[in-house]
């Protein structure tokens, strides 16, 4: 820009002491001057541009790269997590299946011992319905043989 303004000094300068100066060499000049002033400032401005897209790319990668980071620590968090409550799961299970098998067995054990206390409650059962019987059967043949005349 200050190029722009040193050339418009010179050819105002000319302007007022040459007199065959011709006024459009000053528009020409200063068209040209201008015009290669927008060129390299266009030019700093797509420099400058690629520059931030550059940077932003750059800031992007290092976000992703953050969020690949983090998204593996959570995954493998996770797995840890996953591992450690399959882990707890299993214990349970295993806890809940002895006590199934133990509660089995005091079952069959104990449905072994009703059945033997079954079985020996029909026994006495018999057994004293067998002595009501003979007991009745001896105390009607008692009966019997000593009968009383009527006389």
């Amino acid at each position: 820009m200050e190029a722009l303004f040193a050339q418009f000094n010179i050819l105002s300068d000319q302007a007022l002491c040459d007199k065959n100066f011709d006024p459009y060499t000053i528009e020409d000049d200063l068209m040209k001057l201008f015009e290669v002033e927008a060129y390299k400032a266009w030019a700093a401005m797509e420099l400058d541009q690629e520059k931030q897209v550059e940077e932003a790319e750059n800031y992007m990668k290092e976000a992703e790269d953050h969020l690949n980071t983090a998204m593996e620590d959570a995954m493998e968090e996770f797995r840890r997590f996953e591992e450690e409550m399959n882990q707890m799961a299993k214990a349970e299970y295993d806890s809940l299946v002895g006590v199934a098998e133990r509660a089995r067995k005091i079952g069959n054990a104990m449905e072994k011992v009703a059945t033997v206390a079954a079985k020996k409650y029909i026994e006495s059962a018999v057994n004293s319905a067998g002595a009501s019987m003979k007991s009745a059967i001896k105390a009607i043949s008692s009966h019997s043989s000593n009968k009383v005349h009527p006389s």
